[in-house]
């Protein structure tokens, strides 16, 4: 069945965080649904839909920024009770705005997630969990790495309290009073958590989670273990998944999916007849979803979906029909109320251009003033740099609350900007001096008009470090601009994983020396991406990783004293070796190195590189025939198939190209480390044979190559 849902925005509130709206329940017949929802000036604001206009049920007053909303109430009762989590406080309200509760949970840091059932508050730190009941404190949790969301499953139903943590490496915790009952391993760092049919299925246990890079899933929490459902892959290459529900918009009885992604999609899946999902409807926002429900809101008898975005706009997607028509002459005729609307906007907009009018004068009187003393206006940003599996680059994705005017990136190592389809900002790259000033990276994107959402895309190269700055200027008086760092890590395209392939040859290194295990781990956190801040609880830890461009693999486990790094590249030992020596010497801490180079490993990695290399060197090939071929566009019947195919495919063709700039320099780079950090762990120096290297990558074979590794 075929969904239309029409978009309609209801009204504006402050910035919003993830998962601060929440739709109350309907009680008795079928009418409107109010909305209550929170924002970064610490207003809560409750409204309801009346002739098609928003009318406030309460507002609360400013304070703190608030960054949790949940409803909640007596089990077995309609959940129409508001709870707020600000700073380390919750709050509480009624569905008529009068504040019942003020809790200060005594945390260091403030709360970022929040779950309430019942008389039960479970409440999130960056690494803390604590459960209170009816305001005392029942469990507490120390958590290996930073919590997202929390989610407990319905205790009417499973008959007992089970906590389960959302947390960044890739797992999903599950509780059993203050211990850890089980791991359940999810394919990407999990952001959100949600109960199926918002009462977790048949049994009250299935789960839903969404992932930072854009995967969604279904898992069963039991008592014995957790039964992975079906998994959901980011084919598209859409954002990250923010906020989840489950309501039936098509009105077939089942209920389906619906998903808010930090890009601006919102998605509707319906499970077919095998549960599994597909997708029954998608929109575009120009903004990231923050909160996402199903219900009832605009009109009686027309479900929809609502969704919040990041600077606050309540939006609908509703099944109510457009109230347009189009009549005689093809004019569009509006119905009255549509019409009062409009009339309504336009007066609106007209007493706020006289008011800013007003105000630009006041403000150009004010400035010819010896006194007057400009003040900077403060806005948000929302910025996300996340390695990408797929294409081994870093997307940073920067979003303000209002236009952006320009964003200038500079850089103090080598890094390549790719494109982005979805980016409509003209780019220009000023002359670098990386000698003089060490700039190795000047480019200023210049934004269309109502530009708030601006992804970038840009590639590192292992082994160099540093810093990517990112100044956002946007479109307010007077000028002002905000400063975001990025860290470049020596071994930044590398990714967490829950295990590695052991059978694999491995090349070792180990350390040893007066470090403790903080400062061990300072360093490791230093060398390698989505490693936590916090040191770990215990006396030593393992990680593992992999290298998201060619594969290669990496255990990392140290403690007090003592660190082992064990990979299949050569090139990462190597890494690894000259940064901590670094960071030690830094330190006046002396390190006694041992490392056991495993020969097979060399071989190992340049088969790895061979089949992309290969790739690589055939598109390049076919791209410089195609301005040749091109000459025979018209009659191309005489040429052989291959030729044909690639004239056919040439904008395919050019476009891969173009999308994938330096990509056969970087592969010869990697060699080229990889031949010079062979020879060097057997302390020979042969950056005077990278010449003859070269000269053999110009007409590559793999064999012709690795009898020159071997020989060398």
């Amino acid at each position: 069945m075929e969904l239309n849902l029409s978009h309609v925005d209801y009204l504006q509130v402050g910035v919003t965080s993830q998962k601060t709206m929440k739709l109350l329940p309907n009680v008795g017949r079928k009418a409107t649904q109010k909305v209550a929802v929170a924002d970064h000036d610490g207003v809560v604001t409750c409204f309801g839909m009346k002739k098609g206009e928003a009318v406030p049920v309460f507002k609360s007053l400013p304070g703190q920024k608030i960054s949790r909303l949940e409803l909640g109430g007596a089990l077995g009762t309609p959940q129409e009770k508001i709870f707020v989590s600000s700073g380390s406080e919750v709050r509480g309200y009624t569905k008529k705005g009068k504040q019942f509760l003020t809790f200060e949970a005594n945390l260091t840091e403030s709360i970022n997630a929040m779950h309430v059932s019942g008389a039960d508050l479970f409440v999130c730190a960056s690494y803390i969990y604590n459960h209170y009941c009816d305001c005392k404190d029942q469990d507490y949790y120390l958590s290996g790495d930073k919590i997202s969301d929390i989610l407990c499953l319905p205790v009417e139903t499973v008959g007992r309290t089970v906590p389960i943590l959302a947390c960044q490496d890739r797992v999903l915790r599950v509780l059993q009073g203050s211990d850890l009952q089980y791991d359940v391993e999810v394919p990407g760092p999990p952001t959100v958590l949600e109960l199926l049919n918002r009462d977790g299925g048949k049994g009250g246990e299935e789960v839903l989670y969404g992932t930072a890079d854009g995967k969604l899933g279904l898992v069963q929490i039991t008592k014995s273990g957790p039964i992975t459902g079906w998994e959901l892959d980011n084919e598209k290459k859409k954002g990250g998944v923010l906020c989840i529900d489950t309501f039936d918009i098509v009105g077939d009885g089942v209920k389906d999916i619906l998903v808010g992604r930090d890009d601006g999609t919102v998605e509707v899946y319906g499970l077919d007849s095998s549960n599994e999902p597909t997708l029954r409807f998608e929109n575009v926002l120009s903004e990231s979803i923050t909160s996402i429900q199903g219900g009832c809101v605009g009109k009686e008898m027309y479900d929809e979906v609502l969704a919040t975005t990041y600077t606050g706009w309540v939006s609908g997607l509703t099944t109510e029909p457009q109230q347009m028509v189009a009549g005689p002459g093809d004019e569009i005729k509006m119905s009255r109320e549509t019409q009062g609307k409009v009339a309504a906007l336009r007066a609106e907009l007209e007493q706020l251009q006289v008011k800013v009018l007003q105000g630009r004068e006041k403000y150009q009187q004010s400035s010819q003033s010896s006194t007057a003393v400009s003040s900077v206006p403060v806005f948000s940003i929302n910025d996300k740099f996340t390695l990408c599996q797929d294409d081994a680059s870093y997307s940073l994705t920067l979003e303000v609350q209002t236009a952006i005017d320009n964003l200038l990136l500079q850089s103090d190592v080598p890094i390549d900007l790719l494109d982005v389809e979805k980016n409509s900002a003209v780019v220009s790259f000023s002359e670098c001096d990386s000698e003089s000033n060490g700039n190795f990276l000047l480019a200023t994107y210049r934004c269309q008009a109502n530009t708030t959402r601006l992804e970038l895309k840009v590639r590192s190269i292992e082994g160099q470090y540093g810093t990517l700055q990112a100044y956002v200027t946007p479109r307010l008086q007077p000028k002002t601009c905000q400063v975001r760092q990025y860290q470049i890590k020596p071994l930044s395209l590398h990714q967490r994983t829950h295990a590695i392939d052991q059978e694999r040859p491995m090349n070792t290194l180990r350390l040893t020396g007066q470090f403790s295990f903080a400062e061990i781990h300072c360093w490791v956190v230093f060398c390698l991406p989505e490693v936590p801040e916090k040191t770990p609880a215990g006396d030593g830890i393992t990680f593992y990783f992999q290298n998201t461009f060619l594969g290669t693999q990496l255990e990392a486990t140290y403690c007090k004293g003592e660190a082992n790094f064990k990979s299949d590249n050569i090139s990462t030992i190597s890494i690894l070796k000259d940064v901590l020596s670094k960071e030690a010497t830094k330190r006046k801490i002396n390190l006694n190195t041992f490392y056991e180079v495993n020969e097979d490993s060399v071989s190992h990695t340049l088969r790895m590189i061979h089949p992309k290399l290969e790739y690589q060197l055939i598109l390049a090939k076919k791209v410089q025939l195609i301005d040749a071929l091109k000459v025979h566009e018209g009659n191309a019947d005489f040429l052989i198939p291959e030729y044909r195919s690639i004239l056919d495919e040439s904008a395919q063709l050019l476009e891969e190209y173009k999308k994938q700039p330096a990509h056969l320099e970087r592969l010869y780079g990697m060699i080229t480390d990889l031949f010079i950090d062979k020879f060097k762990f057997k302390g020979q120096n042969v950056k005077t044979k990278v010449s003859q290297l070269l000269a053999i990558l110009n007409n590559y074979e793999l064999d012709s190559l690795m009898e020159f590794f071997s020989e060398a």
